[in-house]
């Protein structure tokens, strides 16, 4: 999901680590995902039905039983599997199915606050499993970042200013981590036992059913022939996969295998065919239906159905891949690109006949999740219809589609709650010292009632945190501290959570991290930093859109329709505008100099300020242009 990058690998070899373990973490998937069936459907099989605390630990067992046969500790141990992590595995299996049978006591006789000493020993040793899956997981930074938040709340009271809070002993911060309901088992884990896990099902059965390809057969049939058309072959089709998959890195990986090098064949250079594929794959994690774990995260925090956010997020993320794709475009207008020769691209025909249950699959999720609200299951009836449509075609392959699918979902699913259990450790930290709510207090106060400059903080803020968590551990952080601030400021509540989100994310797209464009950058053999920069300015659309949708909700679709209209078409023209100054190429008119590219990103920038005497002045800005461009061409005509 958003921040699942999860690699995919669609090619187990016999030594990895994965293909020596999966005969124990198929079994633990199928178990899970039965598990996740019985409690979404409520199916109450056998009349079992776990309450929900003791169903979040049970996920999270065995979830962490998959995360530590899967995901070394050591780049040493890629292909091989320690005893250490076998025990590892077990540990965390047998204390979440320990946890989940007295979920009961713990509500009832308050052992979040204090508990025996059985229990308190088993959640010391869940504790300290989850810091070492999230260390796999996330990396060493976010493992430092929550081991610190971890330990706040035992010397709280010692801390200055905005930073003191409730101080507890390490025993009671132990048991209300892994007792309480709002740390470890607190929105983050919910969100993904709850929802999240049918869209990794969904995602994996996607990936293995042979969804990638078609996505790329279906861009590359549409646009493949059009100048330039590789380019937008990448950002249709790593758009596509990428808002359904939600995975950056692995989008990247995946896709830009194929596109980038036919974009470096078509003319493009290396740099600039990384930066398109680092952009389209980033974009996929901001593009509904699915847009990652971060938007059901942010659904359950905002307490509004998924499909408000999805509502909500529809339009900037057009918007971002109509400049991608003009940008790509007017480069290729420049300097004079072709698309591919038609007998190397795909027909459309037998392309739809191959791969028309992916279609149906994701229109009937879209439909299910918009129209039905079955947010929780919906993921379930697409992933059947594209796992049905494929074994009646291919019955001979079934066991090892099953197989495949179900196995990338526990991984993905591991890699999920590796990340967000430690994430939860935050959200308990904040919650339990009440220093979440001060420094939000705080932030408004410094910024001393002036909007502009808190949105200045708030996107400086989720950026530097986004270099060091995954988007949606950097969303959760800030959905505590900052969004309440913005709120406060009268900004509508949506679009304060939407603009952390993209803020948070920019870091895959901007150096010095830069993730997506340095995994693009080796793929197509060009420096990191050159890519990164290049990439930073292909998307520097996302650097702008929060801004604009923020001070003008109408831009997400949360206004009367008549300023919904107009808030589209300006910002339609000012996006065009934008790109077009951006590339040096204005559609209809051609190459513009340096002045001209100057005067029409200012009116693009004018057209974007919710307000109407820059609306105005933006379209006289841009009149203006096509005037002395159209008198230039005359001018030009009659000399001739």
């Amino acid at each position: 999901m958003t921040d699942t990058d999860i690699p995919v690998n669609d090619v187990r070899p016999e030594t990895s680590r994965l293909h020596k373990t999966r005969w124990a973490v198929f079994p633990i998937t199928v178990l899970a995902l039965l598990l996740v069936a019985n409690q979404v459907f409520l199916l109450r099989i056998a009349g079992f039905q776990l309450p929900s605390t003791g169903f979040y630990y049970a996920l999270i067992g065995m979830f962490f039983s998959v995360l530590f046969l899967t995901y070394p500790m050591r780049r040493a141990d890629e292909f091989r599997v320690p005893l250490y992590d076998w025990a590892f595995s077990a540990v965390s299996l047998c204390s979440g199915i320990y946890f989940a049978s007295i979920a009961g006591d713990i509500i009832n006789r308050g052992w979040d606050f204090t508990a025996p000493t059985v229990p308190t020993l088993l959640a010391l040793a869940l504790f300290v499993l989850i810091l070492e899956g999230l260390r796999r997981t996330g990396g060493t930074v976010l493992f430092l970042i929550c081991l610190a938040f971890a330990a706040f709340p035992t010397f709280a009271d010692y801390m200055p200013g905005i930073l003191w809070g409730s101080q507890y002993t390490p025993r009671e911060t132990l048991s209300a981590f892994v007792m309480g309901s709002g740390a470890i088992v607190g929105v983050p884990v919910q969100v993904v036992s709850e929802l999240v896990i049918g869209y990794l099902l969904f995602g994996a059965a996607l990936t293995v059913t042979g969804g990638g390809k078609f996505f790329m057969d279906f861009a590359s049939a549409l646009l493949g022939r059009a100048r330039g058309g590789p380019a937008k072959v990448s950002i249709i089709s790593s758009g596509l996969f990428g808002s359904l998959s939600g995975s950056v890195v692995s989008n990247v990986i995946s896709t830009g295998a194929f596109t980038i090098p036919t974009m470096k064949r078509c003319g493009y250079p290396p740099h600039y065919a990384g930066a398109v594929e680092a952009c389209a794959s980033t974009g996929g994690s901001i593009m509904p239906p699915v847009m990652g774990a971060a938007g059901f995260i942010m659904a359950s925090f905002l307490n509004v159905p998924y499909a408000t956010v999805v509502s909500a997020a529809i339009l900037p993320a057009v918007l971002f891949y109509a400049a991608l794709l003009l940008q790509v475009d007017s480069y290729a207008a420049r300097n004079g690109l072709s698309g591919l020769p038609e007998e190397e691209l795909p027909k459309l025909g037998p392309t739809l006949r191959a791969g028309w249950s992916h279609l149906v699959g994701v229109l009937l999720l879209v439909t299910l999740i918009l129209f039905a609200h079955m947010e929780r299951s919906a993921p379930f009836f697409s992933a059947g219809f594209m796992m049905a449509v494929y074994v009646l075609r291919n019955p001979r392959g079934t066991w090892d589609m099953l197989t495949e699918t179900l196995i990338e979902t526990g991984r993905s699913s591991a890699y999920l709650y590796g990340i967000l259990a430690g994430i939860g450790l935050i959200v308990g930290s904040l919650s339990i010292t009440g220093v979440g709510s001060a420094v939000s207090r705080e932030l408004v106060f410094a910024a001393g009632d002036n909007l502009y400059l808190l949105l200045v903080f708030g996107a400086l803020t989720s950026f530097v945190l986004g270099m060091g968590m995954t988007a949606s551990a950097c969303y959760i952080f800030l959905a505590i501290i900052l969004g309440p601030a913005l709120t406060q400021q009268g900004l509508d509540i949506v679009a304060s959570h939407l603009f952390i989100l993209y803020w948070g994310m920019l870091s895959y797209i901007t150096p010095p991290v830069a993730l997506a464009a340095v995994v693009a950058a080796g793929i197509a053999g060009s420096g990191n930093l050159r890519t990164g920069v290049k990439a930073m300015r292909l998307g520097s659309v996302l650097f702008i859109l929060p801004f604009a949708f923020v001070l003008n909700p109408a831009l997400i679709l949360r206004g009367e329709p008549l300023e919904v209209i107009q808030s589209i078409g300006t910002a339609g023209i000012a996006i065009w505008l934008i790109a077009c100054a951006f590339e040096g190429y204005l559609h209809f008119i051609g190459r513009i100099p340096a002045v001209v590219r100057v005067i029409v990103g200012a009116a693009g920038l004018s057209l974007l300020i919710p307000e109407a005497h820059t609306d105005l002045f933006g379209l006289a800005l841009f009149v203006g242009v096509i005037a002395y461009a159209l008198l230039r061409r005359m001018r030009r005509r009659a000399e001739v």
